[in-house]
């Protein structure tokens, strides 16, 4: 990882338990240091030094292997924070709000997400039907893991 590239562990051990953002780590490294890193970089550290995964892996919420160019719409983004939620993790105040307006929106409109990876959009809100979970219309399959998403 380049270990001389951490200039103070105590402090970027901090910013992990204050849940900054890699970006923002990024960010504030190159500005108070004038040291370039990157996003892996920082993931290697935390995993080095066994802190726990930012990203919850939900494969009840996201059962699909999602494909690269659908991995950051917006159904998927809500699907991650629902995730973060039940898993008892912090959202934003902003993540808070935008998560219970999509919700309730979905059960204002009587709809679910559905991903189908052979579109070019991939995302698309269905007609809830009988089977379909909370937020979701499942597969018949699970293609997904915890690895992906």
């Amino acid at each position: 990882m380049g270990a001389k590239k951490i200039v103070d562990e105590s402090e970027v051990l901090r910013w992990f338990e204050e849940n900054r953002t890699y970006d923002w780590m990024i960010e504030t490294y190159e500005k108070k240091y004038g040291i370039e890193t990157t996003r892996g970089m920082w993931a290697t550290f935390r995993r080095r030094r066994g802190l726990d995964r930012r990203n919850v892996r939900d494969d009840e919420l996201i059962p699909w292997k999602v494909n690269e160019e659908h991995r950051y719409a917006y159904p998927v983004l809500m699907l991650r924070a629902e995730a973060r939620r039940k898993a008892g993790k912090e959202l934003t105040p902003e993540d808070t709000k935008r998560l219970a307006s999509w919700k309730a929106d979905l059960k204002a409109e009587d709809v679910v997400v559905h991903y189908d990876p052979e579109h070019p959009d991939g995302w698309f809100y269905v007609p809830r039907t009988e089977g379909d979970a909370e937020l979701i219309h499942p597969p018949a399959t699970k293609t997904g893991n915890k690895a992906q998403d």
